[in-house]
């Protein structure tokens, strides 16, 4: 295991675990879910500094995994399942493909009202970080903000991304 000493940045650190964390949500609970807890797991770690503290940040970052696998289990415990009787004559079955390509265009609909939605800077940030490639480093230099800052803002615009499709999903 490394220390924090080896990283240069969260980024970097991000960067590095972030395939190897979603693989291990993946097999604990499924591929639909794992996506959210990494960035449940990642968002946790920055938002309480255990980065800058913790002498061993992947052995942090497991154990939080763990934990938030663990949560999840207990409430899936709490909350029953219901289930609905299948009417052949009122329910009639889409295709998957036709699901699919409804659920994206609606995602696509959605994400682009959040993305015009947000703070001009925020919208910036967001968007030379996931579309151009940008890392934290380039971005801050391009805008003339701390790295900190586009860290801010990139947690900013994921949060709003992630609200407004769990309110689709209501």
């Amino acid at each position: 295991m490394t220390s924090t000493g080896s990283f240069a940045s969260f980024d970097e650190f991000y960067r590095s675990q972030n395939r190897r964390l979603f693989h291990y949500f993946r097999r604990r609970v499924g591929r639909e879910e794992a996506s959210d807890l990494v960035q449940q797991a990642f968002s946790g770690m920055l938002r309480c500094g255990a980065f800058e503290r913790v002498e061993n940040p992947e052995a942090y970052l497991f154990r939080s995994a763990r934990n938030l696998v663990i949560n999840q289990a207990r409430e899936k415990k709490r909350r029953p399942g219901v289930i609905y009787p299948f009417d052949d004559e009122r329910d009639c079955p889409a295709l998957p493909e036709q699901e699919q390509r409804i659920e994206a265009a609606e995602l696509r609909r959605i994400f682009r009202r959040t993305l015009r939605a947000m703070p001009r800077r925020t919208r910036r940030v967001f968007l030379m970080h996931r579309l151009r490639g940008m890392t934290y480093r380039q971005i801050s230099e391009r805008l003339g903000i701390g790295e900190k800052g586009v860290e801010y803002h990139m947690m900013r615009a994921l949060a709003r991304c992630r609200r407004a499709v769990a309110a689709r999903e209501e």
